[in-house]
């Protein structure tokens, strides 16, 4: 069969603040506009395990393009899609299967929603997808796709048996970034998150299997930007370490995301450099107590707090710059913490910040609760999952307030001054700790 991997690519914030302040996020490129240019990853993975006999093509498509669908024809397509472009990736589905294609969407919003999404698919894959595609293939070359394809056993994928993905299929020139999975899941249980609800338990990769993956994407550019496609690469030091060790002189640069407790192991540090570490998102969530309380199902965050400035100080002496991340909307937050941010992220020495909106994302216990409290501001808000707009009513801030205060704080850290006193004192903590 000829197949088309489709990515659903970039975000379209409604909220116009990222048109007004100067914002430098990770994955999202200059003012916000859109996702950086970043392929999929999910795609060109379940590529690895198609078996062979197939013509896959891989496509980036941020809108409907009805001109580059009438360019092809393809017998099967895949389809990926964030939350926020679910509906992007509806359109795409109706306008293939009114050509004839048979379409498959899966994904979290797939695994959360999978009855909608059957709506606009000839088939749903409902989880992880290394061993649903293989099936879907076989059985769409037989004209017997089925309706649904789930997993036997939730959440437990042996990823010493993940392929490699099909990096050959993109054109490298197109990217900014190329991303490799390290591990799946996360063992904190945010009530935010749904990523324990698609990943189920913490996984790591084998690490002979992530060099694998990255020495694949170096034969195919020349020191790459690489973005490990993690909740929390470095939740277990000791694979690690191993993991730096092994990325150490391989000439890559990195970014990946990871809690607090990465500051705790000095000889994991002390590797992260060398390996080419470039930046760690660390996910602090608040300066304040009262809203860290009740994030997580063990107050984990909150028992770290105390320890927030030895984290960052700890890290970016070494040489990597942590990007801070912040959520504002949680119930405890009131029209004062935006000020409270901006006095931790200046004290702190943060070299860069990243804030957020709560976000209510479908299949998470937070989406469950607010919809029982009658919170959420209209039933169906996809397209408003951006991390950057108003999905529901704050409890102890008005939308005005909420909005009103992103405004103000996106002001103040992302203005010219603060974005170069940052960078002048993380790069003056450089200096300092090769001096001495």
């Amino acid at each position: 069969m000829k197949i088309a991997l489709i990515a659903v690519s970039g975000v379209r914030v409604r909220n116009t603040l990222l048109d007004v302040h100067n914002v430098t996020l990770p994955g999202f490129v200059h003012r916000g506009k859109t996702i950086a240019s970043l392929p999929s990853l999910g795609l060109l993975t379940i590529a690895g395990t198609t078996p062979s006999g197939h013509d896959l093509r891989y496509f980036d498509m941020p809108e409907l393009d009805e001109t580059a669908l009438d360019a092809e024809r393809f017998d099967l397509a895949a389809i990926s899609a964030l939350t926020a472009k679910v509906d992007v990736a509806y359109a795409i589905a109706d306008a293939l299967r009114r050509r004839g294609t048979k379409v498959v969407i899966g994904g979290l919003h797939a695994k959360m929603l999978p009855s909608e999404v059957a709506r606009h698919a000839d088939a749903v894959a409902v989880g992880e997808g290394e061993d649903l595609w293989p099936r879907i293939v076989d059985d769409a070359a037989r004209g017997a796709l089925k309706r649904f394809y789930a997993e036997d056993r939730p959440g437990t994928y042996d990823l010493a048996r993940s392929p490699l993905p099909r990096f050959d299929l993109l054109d490298m020139a197109r990217y900014n970034r190329i991303t490799v999975q390290t591990s799946r899941g996360c063992p904190h249980d945010c009530e935010f998150c749904a990523a324990s609800k698609l990943f189920g338990r913490y996984r790591r990769k084998p690490v002979e299997l992530v060099l694998r993956d990255v020495d694949a994407i170096r034969a195919r550019w020349p020191r790459p930007m690489l973005e490990f496609a993690d909740d929390n690469t470095f939740a277990d030091p000791a694979w690690g370490k191993a993991l730096l060790r092994g990325l150490a002189g391989r000439g890559v640069r990195w970014f990946t995301e990871t809690d607090s407790s990465v500051a705790k192991d000095p000889g994991l540090l002390d590797l992260l450099a060398p390996a080419g570490c470039r930046q760690l998102l660390i996910g602090f969530e608040s300066p304040r107590a009262s809203s860290l309380k009740g994030l997580d199902a063990r107050n984990w965050k909150l028992r770290q707090l105390d320890g927030y400035l030895r984290t960052i100080e700890a890290v970016q002496s070494r040489g990597v710059s942590v990007n801070g991340t912040f959520i504002v909307g949680v119930d405890a937050d009131t029209p004062d913490v935006f000020e409270d941010i901006e006095r931790f992220v200046r004290e702190s020495g943060l070299a860069e910040v990243q804030v957020t909106a709560l976000t209510p994302f479908p299949g998470t216990r937070l989406h469950a609760r607010l919809a029982a409290e009658g919170r959420l501001i209209t039933r169906r808000y996809w397209d408003r999952c951006t991390l950057f707009d108003a999905t529901f009513h704050p409890k102890n801030m008005t939308l005005e307030q909420l909005e009103h205060g992103m405004n103000w704080l996106f002001g103040k850290l992302y203005g010219d001054a603060a974005v170069a006193e940052r960078k002048r004192r993380f790069l003056a903590m450089v200096r300092a700790r090769r001096a001495g």
